[in-house]
């Protein structure tokens, strides 16, 4: 009988706890209180969220925007490759070529000078009535040397130079011209805004008289300008600049405010920074297309006569080379960090992803012990703090991309690459701690009063053979 009712109590025993098993956890109880998650809460990290994407690109303009204002290097630097450029080129020979001639009237000159030497009594009869047919093509050969001579400092390192120090001389020039003020270097009438190409016909003057052109010297000083803009856009650029000078320094930091506090207050902070900088890449695409737009109006507003159209473009493509560059490397950082808060979350493909990232460190990690790598007291010590070295790494990754001047595309990806093979290294070295000696000498030798026992792990009891009714059932 005792062992019947043993039998009958673990029999209810087992159906107590499958019983128990069958039934799902209740929900833990909510206290009272603010909750979170609540809908004003995530409508507000919503806004939030929108207002720095709509932020973005309006602060990436402004940064820019002080930049070149406030750095003459950066200004310089912006507008040096223009001195390269075959259509600006052209189009500068063309003025200065065009100043020099309207100043120095080569084929009177010519007809002058031959129609001397021909009424001299000792020039033949025959050489005298031919020289005055002479001036035409002499007149147009020194026009040719002359456009040669004026291509060739054009395409010169000396003309570089000279571009550079005109702008650097310049730069405060442009700052006055945003302003409203007017005069110097660059000035603007109406919407036209010049450069003062006296320099660089001073020095072409020079170079046509060191190559023995010395009709050249009798060229005056010229007040010739060149127009880098015409467009109806200046004074509404004007009107721009003071928003956004007054605006630049703090554009940038309430989008990062609004942006930081979007997350935070969102139900699924994952979720929203996944969306957030997916929002971010999408605005610097309305940038690009904006920047496209305006390209367009520019090219189409110059004419012909002052600018080419391949010119206008590429002053216009020069001047918003940076801040395209920048627009760029903010996409690539969206993207990114969408990418990682994607890979984050509960989806079968970032499940998986992770698995295979933290496989393959293992298997690297076990390789490499076969081959007789031991990381010693390094990897104790990385286990006990990596998740400190996990925020370090993010951390400077942020820190590198701040403070880089001009972070291009291929910066960020190139950061973000550093950033996951030094957060892979952490893994690699981080290794558990082995048991200590006295844990692995109690396994390894059992007591020798006892007989050695294998170690069960815990679970149902099981009976070694089926249970059926005895003899005296």
């Amino acid at each position: 009988m005792d062992d019947t009712h043993e039998i009958e109590q673990l029999r209810a025993r087992i159906a107590e706890l499958e019983t128990q098993l069958s039934v799902p956890p209740s929900p833990p109880e909510k206290r009272p209180g603010r909750v979170r998650g609540s809908r004003w809460w995530g409508v507000s990290s919503a806004v939030l969220l929108v207002l720095a994407c709509v932020l973005a690109p309006l602060s990436v303009t402004a940064v820019w925007a002080k930049t070149q204002v406030d750095d003459t290097d950066a200004y310089v630097e912006t507008v040096a490759p223009l001195a390269d450029d075959p259509a600006v080129q052209a189009a500068v020979a063309g003025e200065v070529t065009t100043a020099i001639f309207t100043n120095l009237d080569v084929r009177a000159l010519t007809t002058e000078a031959l129609t001397t030497v021909a009424q001299q009594p000792d020039v033949p009869p025959r050489v005298a009535d031919a020289l005055p047919a002479l001036a035409v093509p002499i007149s147009d050969g020194l026009e040719g040397f002359t456009k040669t001579q004026v291509a060739n400092l054009l395409a010169s390192p000396q003309f570089a130079r000279l571009w550079a120090e005109a702008n650097r001389i310049a730069h405060a020039q442009v700052v006055k011209l945003l302003e409203g003020n007017q005069g110097g270097a660059v000035s603007a009438q109406g919407d036209t805004v010049t450069l003062n190409l006296g320099p660089i016909i001073e020095a072409v003057k020079t170079r046509l008289v060191d190559r023995g052109f010395g009709l050249a010297a009798n060229i005056p000083s010229v007040d010739r300008s060149f127009v880098l803009v015409q467009s109806d856009s200046v004074s509404t650029a004007q009107g721009v600049y003071r928003l956004v000078n007054t605006l630049g320094f703090w554009l940038p930091i309430a989008a990062l405010v609004l942006f930081v506090g979007g997350v935070a207050l969102a139900r699924d902070r994952r979720r929203a920074l996944l969306r957030g900088s997916l929002g971010v890449a999408a605005a610097m695409v309305v940038l690009g297309v904006a920047l496209a737009v305006m390209r367009s109006i520019y090219v189409s507003e110059t004419p012909a006569d002052i600018l080419t159209a391949q010119a206008a473009g590429g002053v216009f493509d020069t001047l918003v080379r940076f801040l395209r560059t920048s627009m760029r490397a903010l996409a690539v950082l969206g993207l990114l960090v969408a990418l990682a808060a994607f890979l984050a979350g509960p989806s079968t493909a970032a499940v998986r992803t992770r698995a295979g990232f933290t496989g393959g460190i293992g298997s690297l990690r076990g390789g490499a012990e076969a081959g007789g790598w031991r990381a010693g007291p390094a990897a104790a010590w990385t286990y006990r703090h990596r998740q400190p070295l996990r925020v370090a790494v993010l951390t400077a990754g942020g820190l590198v991309l701040v403070f880089w001047s001009r972070p291009t595309a291929w910066v960020v990806v190139g950061v973000a690459l550093v950033v996951v093979v030094l957060l892979a290294l952490v893994e690699a070295l981080a290794v558990p701690p082995a048991p200590g000696p006295a844990v692995e000498a109690a396994e390894a030798e059992p007591s020798a009063a006892a007989p050695a026992v294998p170690r069960q792990r815990p679970g149902p009891v099981q009976p070694s053979t089926p249970l059926q009714p005895t003899e005296k059932e």
